[in-house]
């Protein structure tokens, strides 16, 4: 009723005033009519709508504004990641400014739908990188902290390094792979985790050994992720950064060190195929020499025979998918085995022969009480279980392995004696004399022909090298770094080592006949070669020319594998009086004529030699020394083709005059040793 009367007295007030303005106003043309008739329709419209308004619920629907708005924020500023200092609002803050936020926007939609839309957020201001890094710091040093206190209750530490080591900054990632080899490194048990079937029945289990689950299957797949991400960064090609170190060499470096620290955890084989793709490469570098010296460390401290044997199957693997294209160093790594010393069987490249004398002897059974025998029982069975706990290896299990690496390592050198790889000759050959006492008797005349073939072959390509025709190709050839530099001498000596290392490393001489061996076109070349030797410039170095830089193993000289050839022949170990008296004559007058011309350490050398012929042979050689006991007619030929076309009873040993006048001291000690040897 209020609201009727309220539009009817403001009806009347706008009546009044109308007529009013009739009265004082002039005559209203047509064009002041149109405006008065569209305001008396909007009235009508507005009176129309008024009646369906409700302004009680629209008061009452109004939001209320108490005191609690007016009042300060009491809270303390904090700092974010960003730098900057906020304030934190409470909720009831934040519904007040939301309420303010729209009663603002009331009535500007309008307003808002003309003018340019605004960003949404502002971006956030650059840290710099340094203060990154000192973050990051931080935060891997925190994580690496709680998890050497208490690992098990920080499960998810693992993701958190990983994703620290996500960063795109190139210290960082540096920093966060060294974190977590060190934490790995600590927390990784002594035992390997078998992976949690999925399938399998559900188990009743206690707190603590359901917590003790949780943190393994985490560790392992951790451990995982983190060998993935080293691999990938060992591959890349990254220029040393601001620290002075790449990304593949520190993930190289942690995967050398997880090797020889945590050998027996999962995912073994995926870390030696890091260290085995580095050692591909055919120039060597500091990164292949610090895998080269993690592999040898795991081939030395390897009690279980399988991760040797993974190695070697990876090793021979790679040679050959790269066409034994390798450094010496990945050859030379076999030589680290433990197989000289703990294997007994024999082996070639397809077959391993176990030795029957080491198997348990039939002893003759003792009478023991039901007690004694119920307490043996008892123990052997407490025995066992104590093996399985200690995770002890069986020597069957550990000889297994062993076979199927020596047949690798086999398989291995024949191929590359085959297809006679210039670089790598030196390194078979040294490892076939090393392990010549497990190479299977039957294997011996194949292999005895391959070392002919190559001796054979190197002096051809020795008369190809001095042939004048060759010049130009041969100039060619040595401006090309690509093209291994051949040790033909080295390459004869090793292989004469090797025949005789054969013959002497097992029964194979008592049953040469049956097997045919001939070693005499071994002897016959040592003996023409040894004049040449004589004058040889790299006879002494430590490092022959041509061997690898990073060559730790095959760095005998020269004089060294000559004295090795001369002790087989001369004074063999398994039968040392069989050799005949004209070879004896013959070695020890060409070895009296070359020691004047050897450099003063080989001479003396030579000499030794010589003094251990005198004392063991001196009754078949003495008549060299004394003119009136000549056993032979003619002259002798220093450069006869065979040792016994050489007649050496023809001829005096004249040389040890000139060597009892030698500039050395020691030199002409032993002159004076090996005349006194002839002569008793």
């Amino acid at each position: 009723m209020k609201f009727q009367s309220t539009c009817s007295q403001t009806t009347a007030a706008m009546a009044i005033n109308g007529t009013k303005r009739r009265k004082l106003g002039h005559a209203a043309s047509e064009d002041e009519a149109a405006p008065l008739e569209s305001s008396k329709a909007s009235q009508k419209a507005f009176f129309k709508n008024a009646a369906n308004w409700d302004l009680e619920q629209d008061y009452e629907s109004r939001p209320r504004k108490g005191k609690k708005q007016d009042k300060e924020s009491n809270r303390l500023p904090i700092k974010t990641a960003d730098g900057r200092l906020e304030v934190l609002r409470s909720l009831q803050d934040e519904e007040l400014s939301v309420e303010s936020d729209t009663e603002w926007l009331e009535g500007r939609e309008d307003d808002m739908d003309s003018e340019p839309e605004s960003e949404a957020h502002e971006e956030a201001p650059a840290v710099p990188e340094s203060q990154q890094i000192l973050e990051a710091q931080e935060e891997l040093a925190k994580i690496a902290m709680v998890m050497n206190e208490n690992p098990e209750e920080h499960v998810g530490a693992f993701k958190a390094l990983a994703k620290i080591g996500q960063s795109e900054i190139h210290t960082i990632r540096i920093l966060a792979i060294l974190t977590q080899m060190a934490v790995y490194k600590d927390v990784i048990p002594g035992y390997r985790i078998r992976p949690q079937s999925e399938d399998g029945p559900r188990e009743q289990l206690s707190k603590g050994v359901r917590t003790l689950r949780q943190y393994e299957q985490a560790l392992v797949a951790g451990y995982q992720s983190y060998i993935k991400e080293l691999a990938r960064c060992a591959k890349l090609e990254t220029k040393p950064g601001p620290s002075g170190q790449s990304l593949s060499s520190v993930a190289i470096k942690a995967a050398c060190t997880l090797v020889t620290a945590v050998p027996h955890f999962n995912f073994r084989q995926d870390l030696v195929k890091i260290l085995v793709g580095k050692l591909s490469k055919r120039r060597a570098d500091k990164d292949s020499a610090q895998c080269r010296d993690a592999l040898e460390t795991l081939f030395r401290e390897d009690e279980d025979g399988r991760p040797s044997m993974e190695a070697a199957s990876l090793l021979s693997k790679m040679m050959k998918a790269r066409e034994y294209q390798v450094d010496e160093m990945a050859v030379n790594l076999f030589l680290s085995l433990r197989l000289l010393s703990e294997f007994s069987g024999k082996a070639s490249r397809d077959t391993v022969e176990q030795s029957k004398e080491g198997g348990p002897r039939r002893q003759k059974k003792e009478f023991r009480t039901k007690r004694e025998r119920k307490a043996i029982k008892e123990q052997k069975a407490l025995q066992k279980d104590m093996d399985n706990a200690d995770a002890m290896v069986s020597h069957e299990e550990q000889e297994r392995m062993q076979s199927e690496t020596l047949k690798v390592v086999f398989a291995s050198y024949f191929r590359i004696l085959k297809l006679r790889v210039p670089h790598l000759m030196g390194a078979v050959l040294e490892g076939l004399a090393k392990y010549a006492h497990l190479i299977n008797q039957d294997f011996f005349g194949d292999l005895l022909e391959a070392l002919k073939d190559l001796i054979r072959h190197s002096d051809e390509d020795a008369n190809a090298e001095v042939d004048p025709e060759a010049g130009e190709e041969g100039a060619e050839a040595e401006d090309d770094d690509d093209i291994p530099v051949r040790n033909l001498t080295r390459e004869a000596l090793l292989c004469t080592v090797t025949a005789f290392a054969l013959l002497a490393g097992q029964d194979a001489h008592n049953s040469r006949n049956q097997l045919h061996l001939d070693l005499s076109f071994f002897i016959t070349h040592l003996y023409r070669s040894l004049l040449p030797l004589s004058i040889h410039p790299d006879l002494e170095l430590t490092r022959p020319a041509g061997a690898s830089a990073t060559s730790k193993i095959n760095v005998q000289t020269t004089t060294v594998l000559l004295l090795r050839s001369l002790t087989a022949i001369l004074l063999p170990s398994y039968n040392i009086r069989s050799v005949p008296p004209l070879r004896l004559a013959a070695f020890t007058k060409q070895l009296m004529g070359v020691a004047l011309h050897l450099p003063e350490k080989s001479c003396q050398g030579v000499l030794a030699l010589l003094g251990d012929v005198a004392h063991t042979h001196g009754k078949k050689v003495n008549s060299m020394w004394n003119t009136e006991e000549r056993k032979g007619d003619g002259r002798f030929i220093a450069l006869s083709e065979s040792v016994e076309g050489s007649n050496p009873f023809a001829a005096t040993v004249w040389e040890g005059e000139l060597l009892r006048k030698h500039f050395s001291p020691k030199v002409r000690e032993g002159a004076k040793l090996v005349e006194k040897g002839m002569s008793t």
